[in-house]
C-alpha cells in the first residue's frame, strides 16, 4: 500500500491539477454518477468521528476525521484524519494519505474554481478573513485562478503574517503577491475585489454594509452549521442568485439557512456550481455580485485523492508500506 503524507501529497498536485479534479467531481455530480452516503457521524463526551465513503467513476474510498475541540488546548490539530483509496473491484487498500492535506487542498481548490467562474477575469485584488491553514490554502488557489497582485488578511487573533505565509508558500513556492495583515474586515473588503471567508464565526464577520460587496466575488468558506455565519444582511439584496457546491448547504450552513429563514433568500435563487460548468446555468454579468457558499462533501475528497494518488505515483512520490 502507498503511503502519503502533508508534503508527498503537495509536491504530488499543483493548483491547477487539483481544480480540474474539482470540476471533474462537479460533473460526476451532477451527471448522478455517483453513490455517497449521508456522512455517518458518532458523538461521544465532545469527541467526535466522521466517516465520509463515497463510490464514483470506478474508485472507492472514505475519509475518517475525528474532532477533538479541547486539542487547540494542548497545541494539537482540532480535526484529524485520514484518505483511504480501495481497489474498485476487490476492496483491498491501495493508498492511504493525510486527511488534513487532503482536506485543506481540496477545500482550496473548491474555492479556487469558485474564483475561476464567478469572479471577473481581471480581479487583482483578495481578501482573506480567517488567516488559518484553510484562509491560506484558499489565498493560494485564489492566485492560482486569478492574476492577484495583492492579499489582504484580517484575522480577529492571529496578528503574525509569518504562518500564514508559511502556508501560501507550501502551495505556491517564494513566489507569491505581497501579503498585508489589516486592522480591520472593512479595511481588507474595501481594498478587494474578490472576499474569502474562512473562520468559524456565529456572526457576520463584516458590517452590515453594501458597499463592502458590490460588484464583487464572495465566497464562503467557514460556516459549517446552521448556528455559523459570516456573511451580513446586506449581501442578500445584492444578488439575484446564489452559488453552492451542492443542495445540503442550505441546511448545513447558517450563511444560507439563516436568510432563507428570514425571507431575505428563496430556493429558487439557488445554483449548483455543477449546473453552472453543465451550461445549465449563467455566470454572474459584468459588474455583478457573486456569492458562492460551500460546505464539501465526500465526492470532493474520492476524486481528489485519486488524482493526488495517481500523479504520486507517476512521480514516484511516497512510502510503500506493507499491512
Amino acid at each position: 500500500m502507498l503511503y502519503l503524507n502533508k508534503q508527498d501529497i503537495i509536491r504530488s498536485i499543483t493548483p491547477q491539477e487539483m481544480m480540474e479534479a474539482i470540476e471533474k467531481a462537479y460533473g460526476l455530480f451532477t451527471a448522478g454518477n455517483y453513490f455517497m452516503p449521508d456522512r455517518p457521524t458518532v458523538e461521544y463526551q465532545n469527541k467526535t468521528i466522521v466517516y465520509m465513503p463515497c463510490f464514483a467513476d470506478g474508485a472507492m474510498g472514505q475519509k475518517i476525521l475525528t474532532v477533538f475541540p479541547e486539542n487547540t488546548q494542548r497545541g494539537l490539530p482540532a480535526i484529524d484524519g485520514l484518505m483511504l483509496l480501495c481497489d474498485y473491484d476487490t476492496g483491498i487498500p491501495q493508498v492511504m494519505m493525510d486527511g488534513k492535506a487532503l482536506t485543506a487542498l481540496r477545500t482550496g481548490g473548491v474555492g479556487g474554481v469558485a474564483v475561476r467562474h464567478l469572479s471577473q477575469a481581471d480581479a487583482h485584488t483578495l481578501a482573506v478573513i480567517g488567516a488559518g491553514v484553510q484562509g491560506a490554502n484558499q489565498a493560494a488557489f485564489a492566485c492560482a485562478a486569478r492574476p492577484i497582485q495583492h492579499i489582504y488578511v484580517y484575522d480577529a487573533y492571529a496578528k503574525d503574517p509569518a504562518p500564514f505565509i508559511h502556508r501560501l508558500e507550501e502551495v505556491l513556492g517564494e513566489t507569491h503577491p505581497p501579503v498585508t495583515f489589516c486592522a480591520s474586515s472593512q479595511e481588507a473588503a474595501r481594498q478587494s475585489q474578490i472576499l474569502i471567508t474562512a473562520t468559524t464565526s456565529n456572526k457576520p464577520v463584516f458590517p452590515d454594509d453594501s458597499a463592502l460587496f458590490a460588484g464583487k466575488c464572495c465566497i464562503g468558506v467557514g460556516s459549517y452549521k446552521p448556528t455559523m455565519r459570516e456573511y451580513p444582511p446586506c449581501l442578500w439584496s445584492l444578488l439575484s442568485q446564489v452559488y453552492v457546491d451542492l443542495p445540503f448547504a442550505c441546511e448545513e450552513s447558517g450563511d444560507l439557512s439563516q436568510p432563507l429563514s428570514e425571507g431575505l433568500l428563496t430556493m429558487d435563487q439557488v445554483i449548483t456550481m455543477g449546473q453552472l460548468l453543465a451550461g445549465q446555468a449563467t455566470k454572474p454579468k459584468e459588474g455583478e455580485t457573486a456569492f458562492f457558499k460551500t460546505v464539501g462533501m465526500a465526492l470532493f475528497d474520492l476524486i481528489a485523492a485519486q488524482a493526488i494518488a495517481q500523479k504520486a505515483m507517476e512521480k514516484g512520490i511516497g512510502q510503500k508500506i506493507q499491512l
